[in-house]
């Protein structure tokens, strides 16, 4: 067997006999006619062992696999419409072109020009008249029906995965899709799309840690955007009713089936909303993208079938806890909790922060039992500073998460616009950071003196894209729906 060095050493030889011929085996011009798919489309006009005669079609593709047959060859050309195979042979195309196709391999890019016929086994073929080569592949594939197995390989090689595996594609058109179908939602609700900035002089809108970088100019650290919370409310206090990003966020923390360091979230803000208009919101905008997606009001997902066309469940944070936990976290002191959690969720005997154990917990013990779609609601006034206390218990807040099949997809709140208020909430927030959570916000003054200008009540809304694709696309991992997910270097 050949190994791959020796391999890319007879692809360049060929190479070098290419250019021996006066070819430019990189050219650049070819006029096509017709994709894959068009030439498909036209061959329907002919029977078995029929040409079209009164068409001659000009398609450009990467050959896929090649057949010899003496002075003839077939072989398929893959544009990014689909496969179509052609034809080869000595007599019809000529000797010195035909050499030509010899020294093509798998993976190299051609141009061909041609006449459609079928084949005695009703195969759609394109009997080659000209070929041109426009791109030397000098790299071999992976093996045609096995594709590319290596997980890693498939992440840190992304342009490898999608030539070789013909189902990656789709996936990440349909990403495509959700992305231009979520945009078609929000603007059919008057919805205005804005951005934001990404850097960052203090990181705000999420409990989370941030990426620093260095501005020269200024002299001065920033901070790459852990969310546009913060901002996007500035632009309601200025007046937006209805706004919405589609945006990149940085967070620098752990990486796992469910976490990449950047991601793509959608956030919006409607004033005048409160949590209760947002969860009907997202009820439709799930069975919504759905119907423009999938072309039905269900998915499967890892072996769950999830109707999305329904009153989702709700269940309170506190209700939660203390069904799964057996924890009731509004009769527990800290220490109690404390010492409550450390047995189920060992990794908390490190945190001293109320919001630090209390969500370690919940992912740890309820998560994994949210299959059906549930919003868990009212989460306690010191795990969301940024949310409004709820208006008959004034310990817990508006605020609503949805899940999926054990998939935390969103964060939701009742906006908090008193600026009094979130000024005690974010001191509160720097006494947990004295203890140990990093990830508590930071005060943020020029947003506090955008609120005192006045914010009218207001619902936000994030719902993580990235995750919703896996889910859409029945994928386990979020890196399956991220085209270049972050990975440790190779050595």
């Amino acid at each position: 067997m050949t190994d791959e060095h020796e391999l890319v050493k007879i692809r360049k030889e060929k190479l070098k006999k290419i250019r021996e011929q006066g070819i430019d085996p990189y050219a650049l011009h070819f006029k096509r006619t017709h994709s894959s798919k068009s030439v498909h489309e036209c061959a329907k006009k002919v029977s078995v062992g029929e040409v079209l005669e009164d068409l001659e079609v000009a398609v450009i593709g990467r050959i896929i696999t090649v057949r010899e047959h003496g002075k003839s060859c077939f072989a398929n050309i893959r544009d990014d419409s689909g496969d179509i195979q052609i034809y080869v042979k000595s007599n019809a195309v000529g000797e010195k072109a035909y050499d030509l196709f010899k020294l093509i391999d798998i993976g190299d890019f051609i141009g061909v020009k041609g006449k459609i016929f079928k084949t005695r086994t009703g195969e759609n073929t394109i009997l080659v008249s000209k070929l041109s080569v426009f791109s030397k592949s000098l790299q071999t594939l992976p093996e045609k029906w096995s594709g590319l197995k290596d997980i890693e390989l498939k992440y840190r090689r992304r342009y490898v995965d999608l030539i070789a595996n013909k189902d990656i594609k789709p996936l990440f058109k349909l990403r495509s899709h959700i992305i231009g179908s979520m945009r078609k939602f929000l603007e059919g609700k008057k919805f205005l799309e804005v951005e934001t900035p990404m850097m960052q002089q203090i990181p705000g809108g999420a409990m989370a840690k941030p990426f620093v970088t260095h501005h020269n100019t200024l002299d001065m650290d920033l901070y790459l955007r852990i969310a546009p919370e913060l901002y996007l409310k500035r632009l309601i206090v200025g007046g937006f009713e209805k706004i919405y990003e589609i945006n990149r966020n940085f967070r620098n923390e752990g990486i796992s089936t469910r976490h990449n360091p950047e991601f793509t979230m959608l956030e919006l803000y409607q004033a005048f909303a409160d949590y209760e208009d947002l969860m009907r919101l997202t009820e439709e905008m799930f069975y919504t993208l759905a119907e423009e997606c999938l072309c039905k009001t269900s998915l499967e997902y890892q072996g769950h079938n999830i109707e999305l066309k329904k009153e989702w469940k709700r269940l309170s944070f506190v209700e939660a806890i203390k069904k799964y936990a057996k924890i009731d976290l509004e009769s527990v002191s800290d220490k109690e909790l404390k010492n409550s959690a450390k047995h189920l969720v060992p990794e908390t005997r490190k945190m001293n922060s109320f919001r630090e154990i209390a969500d370690a917990l919940f992912k740890r013990v309820v998560i994994p039992n949210l299959i059906e779609p549930t919003f868990i609601i009212d989460y306690p006034e010191r795990m969301c500073p940024l949310a409004k206390k709820k208006r008959d218990n004034k310990n817990l807040t508006e605020r609503f998460q949805p899940y999926i099949c054990g998939i935390e997809l969103g964060n939701a709140y009742s906006e908090l616009n008193d600026p009094m208020e979130q000024k005690e909430r974010f001191l509160d927030q720097i006494k947990d950071r004295k203890i140990g959570d990093e990830e508590a916000h930071l005060m943020d003054e020029d947003f506090i003196t955008a609120l005192e200008y006045g914010m009218p009540p207001t619902g936000g809304l994030g719902i993580g894209i990235d995750r919703l694709v896996m889910l859409f696309t029945n994928s386990p991992s979020v890196r399956d729906v991220i085209l270049f997910p972050q990975l440790k270097p190779q050595k």
